[in-house]
């Protein structure tokens, strides 16, 4: 079986062909080894090109287009692509259908993100090829409870997105290695990307997390809780639009509105060189998600069986170290699980449904 996985992100594609060597037959698990990468490819989009388009699901056809011709006549069985922003919705594997297509069409979503493009794509891709499409585990993942809701104002209500692909892909990671159920288990995951999400896991729910576009720490281009009397002066000091207000906030933010770069690699070296000012603000960084971390202990109270850290920026052993340091006082183990585990956790999903492991749920 051949699995087509679509992912799209700010300013790339990403699209991988899995092939599952195990038979197709009634199982209690899937044999993780058994499913192969056997072509992956990340498509560019140049700025110069993307500018050109008002909105973002304006690139459908550009990127359609790019993703057929990489493709190549390759053969495939089903499609899963990322969800994006989605109504709330259960953890699991979703078909995508003619309403996820109108809602992301009508704009009955929470925000507007690339990601959006894979359900709209999967979905006209299915179609032509005769198969079916799916996405697993989109950000817009809701299992909230009712403390974690109120925001302090009645007019806004703290929304469950974060970045629930990964997290859920590298709990189950975790839980094998504990030779647990995810079930029995609670964790804290941080999620160290261009974004940062730290959550908090209870037997396998999602029960707080951040939202990486509004709270939690500032990352590397995000800038996370701000002093809000402060930024409501901003708004109305007649110097930003409410676009420019929104990618200081979301694209422009944390250490790449500080340093001017976004590259953990280049701020570490301009630290070694002597840099105080790129070491202030690199730490401080560390610092926010340490105390992020330090608040979803206190959601778990004190109930926790490892810290989970991952993502891009978690390759940096530098930052590791210091992070462990000020994490210190949880005293359970930490695994770092660096990188992203986005497109092999998309091809598991669309896999655990076609093999009956999981019923698929209902948009």
């Amino acid at each position: 079986m051949r699995i087509l996985v679509i992912n799209p992100g700010g300013s790339s594609t990403k699209i991988a062909l899995f092939e599952y060597s195990d038979k197709l037959k009634p199982t209690k698990s899937v044999d993780e080894n058994k499913l192969i990468s056997v072509f992956e490819k990340t498509i560019v989009h140049p700025v110069s090109i993307l500018s050109k388009f008002k909105s973002i699901l304006d690139q459908y056809n550009y990127r359609k287009e790019l993703i057929v011709d990489a493709i190549n006549n390759n053969k495939f069985d089903v499609i899963v692509t990322r969800g994006g922003p989605l109504k709330p919705l259960k953890s699991g594997t979703y078909q995508i259908t003619s309403k996820v297509v109108s809602d992301i069409k009508r704009g009955r979503i929470q925000s507007l993100h690339p990601s959006l493009l894979g359900p709209l794509i999967g979905y006209a891709l299915a179609k032509e090829y005769k198969i079916k499409a799916y996405f697993v585990d989109p950000e817009s993942v809701d299992e909230f409870f009712s403390l974690t809701r109120i925001s302090g104002l009645p007019e806004i209500e703290r929304k469950s997105l974060s970045h629930f692909l990964n997290i859920k892909a590298v709990i189950r990671k975790v839980a094998s290695r504990l030779k647990k159920p995810i079930t029995r288990l609670n964790f804290i995951v941080a999620h160290l990307g261009s974004g940062i999400t730290i959550s908090a896991i209870k037997q396998g729910k999602q029960i707080d997390a951040n939202n990486a576009n509004e709270d939690g720490p500032f990352s590397p281009q995000r800038t996370g809780s701000l002093p809000l009397a402060q930024v409501i002066e901003m708004c109305f000091s007649g110097k930003y639009s409410k676009q420019e207000m929104l990618d200081k906030v979301q694209r422009k933010g944390g250490l790449l509105a500080y340093l001017g770069t976004d590259d953990i690699r280049v701020i570490e070296q301009r630290i070694k060189k002597g840099d105080e000012k790129a070491k202030l603000i690199y730490e401080a960084m560390i610092y926010q998600i340490a105390k992020e971390i330090g608040a979803m202990y206190v959601v778990l109270k004190g109930k926790v069986s490892a810290v989970v850290i991952t993502g891009g920026v978690a390759k940096s052993r530098q930052l590791i170290k210091k992070l462990k340091q000020w994490i210190s006082f949880v005293k359970r183990p930490v695994f770092v699980i660096p990188g992203e585990e986005e497109m092999k956790a998309l091809a598991m999903g669309a896999l655990r449904v076609v093999l009956g492991l999981e019923k698929i749920q209902s948009y």
